[in-house]
């Protein structure tokens, strides 16, 4: 039998990505996300909100810290992963946390700029880097098209 363990989220990020790395040199994003939702209580209408600890790793990771700022809207999909430690006080504990495949920020230029965004991902620095990226790619390809034996 299949099984699946995916998660899609749309929230707004509660704190500023925390990057770190790994001992092999891989970047870490680090950051929560709040989800917010309405639920009718008697005759009124009451917002209740979930948060979720996101990570995400390489590239992705880079550009979470480099774009997104505390309250910016994102739409995280990824896989949902629980930790078992022993905590300070001796007593097992138990973490959970969405391992982020991919992320998008969802809010527009304007809209991050004037929530004091680190940077704005449609910057020209962006862009060229971008283009510089898919040229790497296409000649990765090509080279990897002449190796095939047929």
């Amino acid at each position: 039998m299949a099984s699946l363990n995916k998660i899609m989220l749309i929230g707004n990020l509660g704190q500023d990505p925390e990057l770190r790395y790994t001992p092999e040199g891989n970047p870490v994003a680090n950051f929560s996300i709040a989800v917010t939702y309405r639920r009718r209580v008697n005759e009124e209408m009451q917002d209740e909100t979930e948060w979720f600890n996101v990570s995400c790793f390489n590239r992705t990771a880079e550009n979470v810290n480099q774009y997104l700022t505390k309250g910016q809207k994102v739409y995280v999909e990824g896989r949902f992963q629980s930790r078992e430690y022993v905590g300070q006080d001796g007593n097992q504990r138990r973490s959970f946390e969405v391992v982020a495949n991919d992320v998008k920020f969802l809010n527009t230029k304007s809209e991050a700029e004037a929530m004091g965004s680190k940077a704005a991902p449609n910057n020209e620095a962006a862009q060229s880097n971008n283009s510089q990226q898919k040229s790497e790619e296409s000649s990765q390809d090509q080279s990897k098209e002449e190796d095939l034996p047929w």
